[in-house]
C-alpha cells in the first residue's frame, strides 16, 4: 500500500444520500491525510464541484433525486471538468453492474462496505496513476 504521504494537499468529495456512509468515507480519507467534504445529493454535489478543486469524487450511484450516473453524465460533459476521477461508491457489486459502471465513464469502483485497504487502493490508482 502507499503511504499517506502519497495524497498530500489532496481533496475529496463524498457524494452520499446515505450521512452513515458519507461518515465512513471522510474518516478514511481523513487517516489517508485527505481533506474531504460531503454531499447528500447530486446537486449539491454538482454546486461543490464548480466551486472547488477536487483531485476526485466519490460518488454514490443510488440516491434519490439525481442518480450517480446523472450526476456523473453532468461531470463529463462539462468541458472544465469533465476530466476529474470519479470513483463509483456503491453496493453494486455484480460483474455486468461492474462492467456497466466503468462503461459509463467511472474511473474506479469502490464496493460498500468499504474497508480501509479498498479506500487507499482505489484512491492510490486514482490519484496517483
Amino acid at each position: 500500500m502507499s503511504s499517506p504521504l502519497t495524497f498530500q494537499d489532496k481533496h475529496v468529495l463524498i457524494v452520499d444520500d446515505n450521512p452513515i456512509n458519507r461518515t465512513l468515507a471522510a474518516a478514511f480519507t481523513k487517516r489517508l491525510g485527505i481533506t474531504s467534504d460531503q454531499a447528500a445529493d447530486g446537486a449539491t454535489a454538482l454546486a461543490l464541484i464548480a466551486a472547488n478543486r477536487y483531485d476526485a469524487v466519490l460518488l454514490d450511484i443510488s440516491m434519490p433525486g439525481m442518480s450517480g450516473e446523472e450526476v456523473l453524465a453532468r461531470i463529463r460533459s462539462d468541458a472544465v471538468f469533465g476530466s476529474l476521477p470519479v470513483i463509483a461508491y456503491t453496493a453494486h457489486a455484480l460483474p455486468d453492474e461492474k462492467q456497466g459502471l466503468l462503461a459509463a465513464g467511472f474511473d474506479d469502483l469502490l464496493i460498500k462496505p468499504v474497508t480501509m485497504g479498498a479506500m487507499e487502493a482505489v484512491l492510490a490508482s486514482v490519484l496517483t496513476g
